[in-house]
């Protein structure tokens, strides 16, 4: 009896040994090493991808906004913002009371078929819209000039960049409606280009949020 309690005591407190030495590798060393590690070698990524304008945090280059005008009365989706570079389409996002326009709380594709009538009128409508938004006094864009990232949504409905090519076909409408030249737009656009990862991965992107910040600090120098 005297050892039989002996040896489940043994047990037991050798089994306490292990969850509390476990507990402390696990749950306290390995995390502070790798929060150090993270913070001292890519401490932009460990915080979230923060972009920052006038020293405040505007947003996360990885995450899309909306730059939309107030909702007016009767209006169930608000319009654009045109002084501002336009992002995806956000119809992946679907429609609710609670979150449409770039927000957590809802993500997602429309998992619609490439046929399906909703899909195709919304492509229509949107490839509508972006040539009467940016064709400007002396300027007309042309059918073939819309990229497809300019009418339809990302996977998630989320994402923060768009092609070079739409953000060229916006050049002309945001110089007219700053004030600008369009060679002084075009030339942030160039700037605010990545190139295809390593290379040869992906393709070249231009991150709106960036561009944009970008484009407020110009105007106000201006």
């Amino acid at each position: 009896m005297n050892n039989s309690v002996t040896n489940t005591a043994r047990l037991l407190w050798a089994g306490l040994r292990a969850l509390l030495v476990l507990t402390l590798v696990c749950g306290v060393i390995y995390p502070l090493a790798i929060t150090g590690v993270a913070q001292g070698l890519f401490s932009d990524k460990a915080n979230g991808s923060e972009i920052k304008s006038n020293g405040k945090v505007v947003g996360s280059s990885l995450i899309g906004q909306a730059y939309n005008l107030p909702l007016k009365k009767g209006q169930e989706t608000p319009g654009p913002d045109l002084m501002w570079f336009q992002g995806r389409p956000q119809n992946g996002l679907g429609t609710n009371s609670v979150n449409t326009q770039y927000k957590l709380i809802l993500s997602g594709a429309t998992n619609r078929a490439g046929d399906n009538a909703d899909l195709i009128k919304w492509v229509k409508n949107a490839k509508a819209a972006v040539i009467k938004d940016n064709s400007v006094n002396g300027y007309t864009v042309k059918p073939s000039q819309v990229p497809a990232d300019a009418v339809t949504s990302s996977g998630s409905g989320l994402d923060p960049d768009i092609s070079p090519q739409y953000a060229d076909t916006q050049v002309h409408r945001i110089a007219e409606k700053n004030g600008l030249s369009v060679a002084q737009v075009q030339k942030l656009v160039d700037e605010h280009t990545d190139g295809r990862t390593l290379g040869f991965i992906g393709e070249p992107t231009v991150n709106v949020l960036e561009l944009n910040s970008a484009l407020k600090t110009l105007v106000a120098n201006s």
